[in-house]
């Protein structure tokens, strides 16, 4: 869908189970796939403040309190180019992602 509509996005809830985690930069992940290389993988990008008040509404960081839960979270799925790198510099090779930017943890709910 958000291949499709590139390089806008779609704007939407999304639902999920976060099937794996991850952090780079300032960013936390949430993934829906195992591999997060996978092209059916949804991506939620969790900027610094939403992860602040996650944490403080979860107890937890989000990358433990979400793992393993089923998730609805409310954006924009936008296809995301991800630059493969060597020696700290690009290469012409690349895939995408599709990912929905959370900047306040209202977006996202658990699911009951």
């Amino acid at each position: 869908m958000a291949a499709s509509a590139a390089p806008a996005g779609v704007e939407g809830v999304f639902a999920m189970r976060v099937q794996a985690t991850g952090a780079q930069g300032q960013l936390t992940y949430l993934n829906s796939e195992q591999d997060y290389r996978d092209q059916r993988n949804l991506t939620v990008a969790i900027a610094p403040e939403a992860v602040r008040q996650l944490t403080e509404r979860f107890g937890e960081h989000p990358r433990i309190s979400l793992r393993d839960k089923d998730i609805r979270v409310r954006g924009s799925a936008v296809r995301t180019t991800i630059r493969f790198y060597a020696n700290g510099k690009p290469t012409a090779k690349y895939y995408y992602q599709t990912h929905v930017n959370v900047t306040d943890a209202g977006q996202i709910e658990v699911a009951k």
